[in-house]
């Protein structure tokens, strides 16, 4: 688990550092410099570099040394994932801001025959059902609605949930919210979307929808987020040899 914390740690202020644009020659420093650097071992920063590199953020050159990625800076996206955690709080950021949180609603409800089946419950079991909206540099870009076990967060109070959900759920169950399957779309904005997104009616929505899981496979949270099509950016790296 320390071993866990460290690579965490250098992997965080790694993509913290290239985002603020620190190596203006787009080069990193080698490993041996960086483990220096750090106080770590250098399998600590092997893991944290490979890390990024799967992410697509840097690309190694043999011989050469390592590199930031020119076309990771160039198309910056909100979405930068800054540690293990998927949460919104945890991983949107503009200009480094990370974003504000509006709660709209706060209940539990018994579990439909859907949500049954997608978080894996027993007829009669609850959930609580949260709505909130997200904010960045002072406007709306994202309405979430979300069902979450009301068994794994017992104790959840409407307080905990104006911060980030997953955090509270790592304190809680020991468990960080690790895995998710999102389906991604756009469609047409409805009134309500309008009225909280700022949309106009010709204008679209952005759509991500699915279910989030702890690391040990249990489902935690079924949920949309309606996003401003102008926030609907995310790059993709794949690599086909086999790293």
């Amino acid at each position: 688990m320390e071993q866990e914390a460290i690579y965490l740690r250098v992997l965080t202020d790694l993509k913290k550092r290239i985002n603020q644009q620190e190596f203006a020659t787009l080069k990193l420093p080698d490993e041996r410099s960086l483990a220096v650097a750090y106080d770590v071992s250098r399998s600590s920063i092997k893991r944290a570099l490979n890390v990024l590199a799967q992410q697509g953020i840097i690309f190694k050159k043999r011989g050469s040394g390592t590199f930031v990625n020119p076309l990771y800076m160039k198309n910056q996206t909100m979405f930068q994932s800054t540690g293990h955690s998927l949460g919104v709080s945890d991983s949107f950021r503009i200009d480094g801001e990370a974003p504000a949180i509006e709660l709209v609603s706060f209940d539990k409800q018994s579990a439909d025959k859907d949500t049954q089946l997608a978080l894996f419950l027993e007829e009669g079991e609850e959930v609580y059902h949260i709505k909130r909206l997200r904010q960045l540099q002072g406007k709306t870009f994202m309405s979430e609605d979300a069902l979450v076990p009301v068994k794994l967060l017992p104790n959840l109070t409407e307080a905990d949930v104006h911060a980030s959900l997953f955090k509270y759920a790592e304190l809680t169950t020991k468990k960080p919210v690790t895995r998710s399957f999102l389906t991604v779309s756009a469609e047409p904005s409805t009134p309500q979307d309008q009225a909280s997104l700022g949309l106009k009616p010709t204008e679209p929505v952005g759509v991500m929808a699915g279910i989030y899981f702890l690391d040990d496979g249990t489902p935690f949270e079924v949920g949309t987020m309606r996003i401003h099509y102008k926030y609907m950016r995310y790059n993709s790296f794949d690599s086909l040899d086999g790293e």
